[in-house]
């Protein structure tokens, strides 16, 4: 068990011991443990009643954060032709084809999503390895996969995020900053939830959202009883 700075030890006595948090007092809660000098972000945790061993129950999406990330994504798109100049007009950060492909084969991987046009996705295949590994592979559940990528590059520069289940069957997914006003973070606490809800796959049986926990960065981890937000 990792050992814990005294930082971090005070204010974890803020937050009572197997009590469920309201989502409003849950965010403002994270706001107050926050340890970090710089504006952290807060991070939410949803623990799935899936069996992650199972292809079936994965769970993986994109939910457009109404309150916006506060974060900067870098989006690169991977087409061809007009596709590239409309990818650049709606404000991807790189765009090409062969060029792109080319630089991420070398290694290159200075981006937080990657979006390819469904012509292009043979050749964006012998990236699997290595995109794979980031987390970075074009995916049409994701709507990473779209000849319409104008639309794409400008939600996800607007906040929109992915998430997915790790190997333990958890989704971990950032929220929003601490400058964030509360509305905000409760807005987006809102929107992650009722997508991964929805998300539930058929084979779930019984509680499919265990527990569901904010944290800082660096900071405790505050539950959430979201009953009321999910009814």
């Amino acid at each position: 068990m990792p050992r814990r700075g005294k930082k971090y030890l005070e204010k974890a006595k803020l937050v009572e011991h197997g009590k469920r948090y309201l989502p409003e007092d849950a965010v403002s809660l994270v706001k107050k443990t926050s340890i970090t000098k710089f504006d952290g972000s807060v991070d939410l945790s949803i623990k799935l009643g899936i069996d992650p061993k199972r292809s079936d129950q994965q769970v993986r999406g994109t939910v457009n954060l109404p309150g916006g990330s506060g974060k900067k994504t870098k989006v690169v798109v991977i087409a061809k032709g007009e596709k590239i100049k409309e990818a650049e007009a709606a404000g991807a950060d790189f765009a090409g084809a062969e060029d792109i492909i080319e630089k991420i084969n070398k290694g290159w991987t200075d981006f937080d999503v990657a979006i390819a046009t469904p012509d292009i996705m043979g050749a964006v295949g012998r990236l699997g390895k290595m995109l794979g590994q980031k987390g970075l592979m074009p995916n049409p559940k994701t709507g990473t996969v779209t000849f319409d990528v104008g639309k794409a590059v400008k939600e996800f520069k607007a906040g929109k995020v992915e998430y997915k289940t790790d190997k333990t069957g958890v989704v971990h997914v950032p929220i929003g900053r601490i400058s964030f006003g509360d509305d905000k973070l409760v807005s987006n606490l809102r929107a992650v939830l009722e997508a991964v809800n929805k998300a539930k796959p058929s084979s779930v049986k019984g509680v499919f959202l265990k527990s569901i926990a904010l944290s800082a960065t660096m900071g405790p981890a505050v539950y959430v009883d979201a009953s009321k937000m999910l009814a």
